[in-house]
């Protein structure tokens, strides 16, 4: 009888071990623990810059009180009043802009040409436009500069070489992104369109665009956040501290003695780009609840 009961508490420690293995984790208790975990750890250092570009003082260590001293108040040393650090934001802002404006519809265009091509050379192609994706940033910041300065020599570098290295460079996540959703959509519903009636550019326009808006949203999102933060491209195609960036500005200046206002200008680029990301989804939001409410009229129209 113990025998019995010796081999059943160790077939069920067994069970224990082998359900163990399979899943380490078990119920989700620790799961959660190691994500808020992390979070914590991605969020906590950017609240504590944050918290020291409202400092009174010049110290970003110590707390000394609340202002806005680094952002317009003081007369020489805030960020409005730096004309570097303003300027390094709006050529940040600029080159964002241009990059989300020119990526997002050359990048639709060649996510639908690649996706609906199936001729000779097309799964080549489509490898080769992901070349950018796996290539170093630094290989693609020192290969523009070379074309640039020994080829492509009537773009000056400043800002038209900038925006087009932002605009290189981020080309293939709208790629990704757009034609995830394409993949996913399939031909179908443009197949049906052309079936009705519709030519081919009515039924990409009607039929294909429509659903793919969240994707293009979020591509401009990422766009702008990778033009935002982008620092090796931004420094390579730099003509001088009139063109720096936000990036190459820190960069610049935090090796010195930095006062609060870098980590005021750090601010407010988050904030810029949280507000995009936050007008984006808005525009999503509002694409989305403008073609439900005409589905729903065609229907009541139907009935």
């Amino acid at each position: 009888m113990t025998s019995v009961a010796g081999a059943g508490a160790g077939s069920a420690r067994n069970g224990r071990l082998r359900e163990w293995i399979a899943n380490p984790w078990g119920k989700p208790r620790v799961l959660p623990l190691v994500t808020v975990a992390y979070l914590a750890w991605s969020i906590l250092p950017i609240l504590i810059a944050i918290r020291f570009s409202f400092n009174e003082g010049r110290s970003r260590s110590t707390a000394q009180g609340w202002s806005f001293r680094w952002y317009w108040e003081d007369p020489d040393l805030s960020v409005w009043a730096d004309p570097d650090l303003r300027t390094a934001l709006f050529q940040s802002l600029r080159l964002a802009g241009i990059a989300v404006l020119v990526t997002v519809p050359l990048g639709t265009a060649l996510a639908i040409g690649l996706t609906r091509w199936r001729g000779r050379g097309s799964g080549a192609a489509r490898a080769v436009s992901l070349a950018t994706l796996v290539t170093p940033e630094i290989v693609m910041g020192t290969a523009l500069l070379l074309v640039f300065v020994n080829l492509l020599t009537f773009v000056p570098l400043g800002t038209p070489a900038q925006a087009i290295g932002h605009i290189t460079f981020s080309l293939v996540f709208v790629l990704i992104i757009v034609r995830g959703r394409l993949l996913a959509i399939g031909p179908e519903y443009e197949e049906a369109a052309r079936d009705l009636g519709a030519s081919r550019l009515q039924a990409i326009r009607l039929a294909l665009l429509p659903m793919l808006w969240p994707a293009i949203v979020a591509s401009g999102i990422i766009v702008f956040a990778i033009s935002m933060d982008d620092f090796v491209i931004s420094q390579f195609l730099s003509s001088g501290t009139n063109t720096d960036t936000v990036p190459v500005r820190i960069y610049a200046t935090g090796r010195t003695a930095p006062t609060p206002a870098l980590n005021a200008l750090a601010t407010l680029t988050l904030a810029v780009t949280i507000a995009f990301a936050a007008l984006g989804f808005l525009l999503w939001w509002l694409l989305k609840r403008a073609r439900g409410d005409r589905e729903s009229a065609l229907e009541h129209l139907a009935h």
